[in-house]
């Protein structure tokens, strides 16, 4: 997928567009027992990730594509049997608004860019799942939210590691108290980025770096570990490289209080390799996973020995998920609410890097 700054900027002329076009509800998925997906952009992740997990799945089905790379239309269509009119591109998105082929559209193009796509998709009469983070800012998610809403849509984000069975065992090992009441979380996600030119360096189409990248991960982890909203978040951000990192973070550490009294200690990097951890300390005992947030190969342990779990394909397991939501008329365990109340964090944790101070939260 080729994204580019000038895509970026125009790219808002179609959003008014798609407002005026009709929307014809698509129906396939009462009828069956599978949802037909449509990949929104055919970068890396859905190119050796979500297709292939798409291969895996018991209630979804790829059956479309949106690209802005007109080559690769024919290599997709061969490779996973996409007939030509369930192809699109970014200027005849709107037009799926006419297809009863296509239940969901799979959101996964840059951050910036969520938005404007999650609406469109909304207003065709689609399902959306979101890739994270959700969006560049808590207003846009909310915006994103509405527009599902209003069009009787269903909303979902991509967060994958809920639906993994170490993430899930240790959910459920927090909430049970196994070792006693949590007392503290460390957690970090971050890796030394490459490719200057790419868009995750780029401020409009990334809305951030490293914590927005890979950051939210620890931030998601420490929130669904305690069940909780931070009340107070205090941030410093370290940057080595101010040209590479100019419109976005290269490091940042952070705290958050929970209101049941956990203290969160987190970190995010773009400047090197080797942190995938979250550790979870109980009156008891500990229990965490590392790596935690891998696509797989996840491993964990506790002060009572190791974590034993099954490694899975985490997209298919997320978008199964999302696909009995439809079948079965109900929410998503990951809605748009739960893409906000990371947004409201993030905004927070760049609010005291800004002013020097911490951040007290409402939503606690």
């Amino acid at each position: 997928m080729t994204i580019n700054r000038r895509h970026f900027l125009n790219a808002t002329a179609s959003l008014t567009a798609a407002a005026t076009v009709g929307v014809h509800t698509s129906s396939a998925a009462e009828s069956k027992s599978t949802v037909n997906f449509a990949l929104v952009g055919l970068g890396s992740l859905s190119t050796k990730q979500i297709a292939p997990a798409l291969q895996k799945t018991q209630h979804a089905k790829l059956a479309g594509i949106v690209t802005g790379t007109p080559s690769k239309e024919k290599t997709w269509a061969e490779k996973y049997g996409i007939p030509q009119h369930n192809i699109y591109n970014y200027d005849t998105f709107d037009k799926l608004s006419e297809n009863e082929e296509i239940d969901v559209v799979y959101i996964v193009l840059p951050n910036g860019m969520h938005h404007e796509f999650t609406i469109r998709g909304a207003k065709a009469g689609k399902h959306v799942l979101c890739e994270k983070p959700m969006a560049n800012s808590a207003q846009e998610c909310r915006e994103m939210i509405a527009a599902c809403d209003e069009n009787n849509r269903k909303l979902a984000i991509g967060y994958r590691c809920q639906f993994e069975p170490h993430h899930q065992y240790c959910i459920e090992t927090a909430r049970n108290e196994t070792f006693g009441r949590l007392k503290g979380i460390e957690a970090g996600f971050g890796f030394k980025i490459g490719n200057p030119d790419q868009w995750r360096l780029d401020g409009k189409l990334a809305g951030g770096g490293a914590l927005m990248d890979v950051g939210v991960y620890a931030l998601q982890a420490c929130r669904y570990l305690t069940g909780e909203e931070p009340v107070v978040i205090s941030a410093q951000e370290t940057k080595t490289d101010p040209k590479k990192f100019a419109e976005v973070d290269e490091t940042i550490a952070w705290t958050m209080k929970m209101p049941g009294g956990v203290t969160c200690s987190c970190i995010t990097t773009y400047a090197f390799n080797g942190i995938n951890r979250f550790k979870a300390f109980g009156e008891k005992g500990w229990f965490g996973l590392e790596p935690a947030y891998s696509y797989r190969g996840i491993k964990g342990a506790t002060s009572k020995g190791p974590i034993d779990r099954e490694n899975i394909d985490q997209f298919a397991a997320e978008m199964d998920a999302f696909a009995k939501c439809i079948l079965e008329d109900r929410d998503s365990t990951v809605p748009g609410e739960e893409g906000l109340r990371d947004l409201i964090c993030v905004e927070a944790i760049y609010e005291s890097i800004r002013t020097g101070r911490h951040v007290e939260l409402p939503h606690g």
